[in-house]
């Protein structure tokens, strides 16, 4: 397994992990690196360890699942609502050790459902070397990759044999979007290749199959509806379905809260329940069967959302809260 970890640090050299394909040597020798688009070294970075009770219900069962939010993002939307770790870099440098101990005191002290791997794909080396050090540990919970969709194929083909469920973002349909806000134009075409890949790894999400309240494998993808871009979901929630089919199951998300001011008006509000309301019609008239939907009106307007944490604190979310 040394050996195999040592390969795994090498794909910081040069990086390729995500599809910008940067080419940084993020490799550091102790405190000097230089950090990619993520704005991160191959110094692993954390900014939480433990249950999280925001996921969806075959994620976050009555416990909790057990979450490691990484430092820096790939991806690093304007809007993100982890602003503060994927753009202003709050968290703590780790080593790899300090980690595993600290996930596995988790799992011991919390019983939470899964190892729950947020924004993992800029540390994918040292994420495949925690999955694998658990298991070697005994751990046999199912671990979950919580990631953007923006995805390259071969780091989700390495991703395989470590990952159990995978909870892919499709943020856009439209790349003139993706553009404005991810600077990623191709979003659209990569994270279908990306969703397609997890799909023929792990296949849909099995609490489905099995009728069970817990999911052990498969992957579940999430939409966020924008404010002012109703027609950016609809045609996600239709590429979706004429992608993947009407049991693909899908997360359909209205937490969308203005946190950095944006030049575009509608992006400094709170989504509309006519929006939404919009948009989750659309996804029933599309006959699509498998839909966790997160209401607009479960945030109350002017309240601070349950969903939006603060890194800055020992429990970042505050208030645990679920999905219908």
């Amino acid at each position: 397994m040394e050996g195999q970890r040592m390969d795994f640090m090498s794909l910081y050299r040069d990086c390729r992990l995500c599809p910008r394909e940067c080419g940084t040597d993020r490799t550091c020798d102790g405190r000097n690196g230089r950090g990619g688009f993520c704005n991160e070294t191959s110094r692993l970075k954390v900014s939480y360890v433990g249950p999280h009770f925001g996921e969806e219900p075959p994620i976050t069962g009555t416990r909790g699942s057990g979450t490691v939010f990484f430092s820096g993002c790939s991806l690093r939307c304007s809007f993100c609502q982890n602003h503060q770790i994927s753009h202003a870099g709050f968290g703590d440098f780790v080593e790899p050790a300090d980690l595993l101990q600290r996930v596995e005191l988790m799992i011991r002290d919390d019983r939470v459902h899964n190892v729950n791997l947020v924004t993992p794909d800029h540390f994918f080396p040292h994420a495949f070397t925690l999955i694998a050090s658990l298991r070697r540990n005994g751990c046999s919970l199912p671990s979950v990759f919580n990631i953007s969709g923006y995805q390259a194929l071969e780091m989700l083909k390495l991703a395989e044999p470590y990952a159990d469920i995978y909870l892919p973002d499709f943020k856009y349909a439209d790349g003139t979007l993706a553009a404005r806000f991810s600077r990623c134009k191709d979003y659209p075409d990569v994270a279908l290749r990306a969703i397609s890949e997890m799909i023929r790894q792990k296949g849909f999400l099995d609490s489905f199959e099995k009728d069970a309240p817990l999911a052990a494998k498969g992957v579940l993808v999430r939409h966020l509806v924008l404010p002012g871009h109703v027609e950016n979901s609809l045609n996600a929630l239709t590429t979706l379905f004429l992608e993947f089919g009407p049991l693909l199951p899908v997360s359909l998300m209205s937490q969308y809260t203005p946190v950095l001011p944006h030049q575009e008006e509608s992006m400094n509000r709170r989504l509309s329940a006519k929006e939404f309301q919009a948009v989750s019609d659309h996804a029933a008239d599309l006959g699509l069967e498998r839909l966790f939907v997160q209401f607009p009106e479960e945030n109350a307007q002017g309240a601070k959302p349950p969903f939006l944490p603060d890194f800055r604190l020992d429990k970042p979310f505050s208030t645990p809260a679920g999905q219908d």
